[in-house]
């Protein structure tokens, strides 16, 4: 681990000026970032600390759900809107981690976890996030937890958070504040660059740019909403594949619906196909298994994932079985 200067700011701007320097990492909780320095994967001469920015308040802003960026896991999931308003979110939060990290890691700094692909922790490997052109040993090596949707012959590293899986779903966004200044906000889903040829470029944010807020609009598809998630053990894995899946009902028709999956994705994977299937039609056991069969649209297994295909269909079929009991 190399030696750093540490620098803790008290405005955005201030932090977003620091951030833009070369060699720069911002730090939240760190329940990530420290794995990654000590193992040599990541490495950074400036370390601008987040601690003391005003970004941890949760509140009603009109019809939108605000989460400051560095609300903690626990405080989010525990927090009385978060639960009313989308409830899937809370309940995978509740499913990540322990309770220790939940209560350390932040909500902005959960959104930019770092794959668990053990080539990519592990320096030893070649690995193309790690040292561009090096080469993807995963694809014809141990491929059994990445993905199987958004993957390319440079990277199929699966994008490890359940948290954002049901931001996605119900469409959130993420306001950013930049180093010059100016404060934009991104669909969550667009945060996350697919890997194509550069999969050392994970999401769209630029130099310096802090995460603020996590921004959820008010649905009724959002407030009928579950998380599913299938993992080896019960305690502290991360998601084989998971489902995040919200419902609107009118007689029995489905007005509105949004899915997206998790642990099968190089991104929080929506599931378009699948929503298609089921928006405007009226719901039954066969709808629900045309919908389940369509959520693999495009998927490219691997030699030990291809279980995963199935797997999919299976959790689709289960959280929205459980959405609409």
């Amino acid at each position: 681990m190399q030696e750093f200067s540490r620098l803790v700011p008290t405005t955005t701007q201030a932090a977003a000026r620091a951030g833009a320097v070369p060699q720069a990492s911002f730090i939240a909780g760190g329940t990530d970032l420290m794995q990654l320095w000590k193992n040599n994967v990541q490495a950074a001469s400036l370390v601008v600390d987040l601690d003391r920015l005003d970004l941890r308040r949760i509140s009603l802003d009109g019809p939108t759900l605000r989460i400051g960026a560095l609300a903690t896991m626990a405080e989010v999931a525990e927090h009385p809107d978060v639960k009313r308003r989308v409830p899937a979110a809370s309940e995978a939060l509740l499913a990540a981690a322990s309770p220790q990290i939940r209560n350390m890691g932040t909500a902005g700094g959960n959104l930019l976890q770092r794959t668990r692909c053990g080539y990519f922790r592990d320096p030893g490997f070649a690995c193309n996030k790690r040292e561009p052109g090096s080469g993807c040993p995963a694809i014809a090596g141990e491929n059994r937890e990445l993905a199987i949707l958004g993957g390319s012959g440079s990277c199929i590293a699966t994008q490890p958070s359940d948290f954002p899986v049901p931001l996605v779903a119900a469409d959130a966004r993420v306001e950013l504040h930049g180093a010059d200044g100016q404060t934009r906000t991104v669909e969550l889903e667009q945060l996350y660059r697919l890997p194509g040829d550069t999969p050392h470029i994970e999401t769209v944010l630029r130099p310096g740019e802090v995460i603020t807020a996590i921004l959820v609009p008010d649905a009724p598809a959002n407030r009928r909403a579950t998380y599913v998630k299938v993992r080896d053990r019960q305690s502290y894995a991360y998601a084989l594949a998971s489902v995040a899946a919200g419902i609107e009902l009118q007689g029995g028709v489905v007005r509105d619906v949004r899915l997206a999956a998790g642990g099968v994705g190089t991104r929080p994977w929506r599931l378009d196909a699948s929503e298609a299937t089921l928006r405007g039609q009226r719901l039954s056991p066969a709808l629900i298994e045309q919908a389940a069969a369509r959520a693999t649209d495009g998927a490219q297994p691997h030699a030990k994932n291809a279980f995963k295909v199935t797997l999919l269909r299976n959790t689709v079929r289960r959280a929205l079985q459980a959405v609409t009991a």
